[in-house]
């Protein structure tokens, strides 16, 4: 029992990403999948920020009596894909937004009708 306790932050993981694939697998509105999207992009974050920390661990700066230093590579990747993140997330809604203005709506099977009735 200790072990699923001591892994509380991998079951967390694991349930957001769960979460997030059914989202994108289950609905059929676009807007509804860009969300399960980034709710799985955040588990993803999740995983690397909690691998990345070293309990006890220092920044790595130089100084007297520190032996244990953290790694900050993890956290500088995952700034840099929240970046990419967001701005992938702002380029999905604004393609959303041009199919509502195209199709008149954001609903996959509506689109998919729409498409292949012309």
């Amino acid at each position: 029992m200790d072990f699923f306790i001591g892994q509380y932050n991998y079951w967390v993981v694991i349930f957001l990403m769960m979460v997030g694939l059914y989202t994108v697998i289950s609905r059929g509105n676009l807007i509804k999948k860009i969300i399960g999207l980034s709710i799985f992009q955040v588990s993803v974050f999740f995983l690397y920020i909690s691998m990345g920390t070293v309990e006890g661990g220092a920044a790595p700066i130089i100084t007297e009596g520190v032996k244990l230093y953290s790694n900050p590579l993890p956290h500088v990747l995952i700034l840099t894909a929240i970046v990419v993140g967001v701005a992938t997330t702002a380029l999905a809604l604004a393609l959303v937004i041009r199919i509502k203005e195209s199709y008149g709506t954001i609903e996959e099977d509506e689109i998919h009708k729409l498409d292949h009735s012309l």
